[in-house]
C-alpha cells in the first residue's frame, strides 16, 4: 500500500513568542482537576529549549499553535536518548492528548510510545516510517495514530547550491555534514546537484560527522576544506555545522546555513553569511497542531515543499550586494524549475 502524503499549505510569517512563556513539563504539574481542556506535549531531544534550531522552533511553532487554539501546553528536554520514552510518559501522565517528539533520533522511541498508547496523537518531526516487509504501510496499522512532519531538504539545498555555484570563485564548495542520516543527506545531495547545475566542473567537497553538537570537530573539517581551496562552506550539521561557519567567517570566506535563518540565530557570523537553507519548522508545528484541534490531523506524512512554502532560502541580508543580479536570477529560476519538476534535483 502506497504512504499517505499531505502537503502542508503554510504561511511564512509567524509572530514571534517569547520563549520565556513556554515552561518545562514538571511532574507537579500533573494533577490539576482544572486541565480538562487537551493539551499539547513537547518531548525535545538533546540540546536543550535554546538550541536555535530544531527544538527552540518546534516549541515556538507548538506554543503558537497551543495558543491559538486554547490547548494547554508543555514541554520536557531530553538530557540523552535514554530520556525520551520516559519524558513521552511524563508528558501523557500528566494530560497530554497530542505528544509532539523532535527530530530523527527519537523515531524508535515515539514508535513504541504510539503503538503502547493508541488513544494518544503524536506528531514527530523529521522522521517517516518505511512500509513494513511486506509492504504494508505502518501509518494505516499500528502508527494509525502518528502523523510525520516532513521536508524536502533536497529541494533547499538544491537552491543553496545554485547560489553557491554562481557565486564561488574558486570553483570549489563543501558541505559541513552531521550525521549520516536521511534529512542530512537530502541536503547534501540536492546542493552538490545544485551547485554542478550552474557549474558543471565544480568541486563539492563534505564530510560527515557523527555528531550533531561537535562544533570543534565542524570547525576542524571546515578548516581543512579551505585549506584545501574551497571558498564556500554549507553547513549542514546543527551545532557541528555551527563550527564549519565559524571557519569559513574566520577565514574571511562564505557560508550557509540551515534548517532555519541562522543570520538571527546565529549573529556571530552573520556578516560571512550568504543565506540559510531553511525548513519552516515552526509553521509545520503549528499547522499540526491546529489541524489535531479541528479533528483533521491524519496519518501519515505531511511534505513541506518550496511549492507549498515549506522549505526555501532566507533572506540574503548583509550579502544582498555581494550577490549579483545574475546570480539571484539563477535562484529564482530554479526555484521556478523544482515547482515544475521536483525530480530535478536528483534526489528521491
Amino acid at each position: 500500500m502506497t504512504k499517505k502524503i499531505h502537503l502542508i499549505s503554510t504561511v511564512l510569517s509567524l509572530p514571534l513568542l517569547a520563549l520565556a512563556a513556554c515552561t518545562p513539563s514538571t511532574p507537579s504539574a500533573s494533577t490539576s482537576p482544572a486541565a480538562e481542556k487537551q493539551s499539547v506535549g513537547v518531548v525535545l531531544d538533546t540540546g536543550g529549549e535554546n538550541d536555535k534550531s530544531f527544538n527552540e522552533y518546534t516549541i515556538k511553532g507548538a506554543k503558537a499553535g497551543a495558543d491559538a487554539a486554547g490547548l494547554g501546553f508543555a514541554y520536557v528536554a531530553s538530557a540523552g536518548s535514554s530520556d525520551y520514552e520516559k519524558n513521552i510518559e511524563t508528558q501523557i501522565s500528566e494530560g497530554a492528548d497530542l505528544i509532539v517528539t523532535v527530530g530523527f533520533l527519537m523515531g524508535d522511541a515515539t514508535a513504541a510510545m504510539a503503538k503502547k498508547y493508541p488513544d494518544t496523537k503524536f506528531v514527530i518531526i523529521d522522521y517517516a516510517y518505511a512500509p513494513g516487509a511486506e509492504g504494508v504501510d505502518p501509518y494505516t496499522t499500528e502508527l494509525k495514530n502518528v502523523t510525520s512532519l516532513m521536508f524536502a531538504e533536497d529541494q533547499a539545498g538544491y537552491l543553496a547550491g545554485v547560489l553557491a555555484g554562481c557565486v564561488s570563485e574558486a570553483g570549489k564548495v563543501a558541505t559541513v555534514s552531521g550525521m549520516e542520516i536521511p534529512p542530512v543527506q537530502r541536503y547534501v545531495q540536492g546542493f552538490q546537484a545544485g551547485a554542478k547545475s550552474v557549474n558543471p566542473s565544480i568541486v563539492t567537497l563534505n564530510q560527515y560527522i557523527p555528531d550533531f553538537n561537535d562544533p570543534a570537530t565542524g570547525k576542524s573539517v571546515g578548516q581543512s576544506f579551505i585549506s584545501q581551496g574551497a571558498d564556500i562552506i554549507f553547513a549542514v550539521g546543527g551545532n557541528t555545522g555551527n563550527g564549519g561557519l565559524l571557519a569559513a567567517k574566520e577565514a574571511g570566506k562564505m557560508g550557509i546555513g540551515v534548517d532555519v535563518d541562522q543570520y538571527l540565530t546565529y549573529p556571530e557570523v552573520k556578516d560571512s553569511l550568504l543565506t540559510s537553507a531553511t525548513k519552516n519548522i515552526d509553521v509545520a508545528t503549528t499547522n499540526a497542531i491546529q489541524e489535531f484541534a479541528a479533528g483533521q490531523l491524519k496519518p501519515g506524512i505531511e511534505l513541506a515543499t518550496i511549492a507549498s512554502g515549506g522549505v526555501g532560502l532566507a533572506p540574503y541580508h548583509d550579502a544582498e550586494s555581494k550577490v549579483s543580479q545574475e546570480c539571484k536570477a539563477k535562484v529564482t529560476s530554479a526555484q521556478a524549475a523544482i515547482k515544475a519538476d521536483p525530480k530535478i534535483t536528483g534526489v528521491k
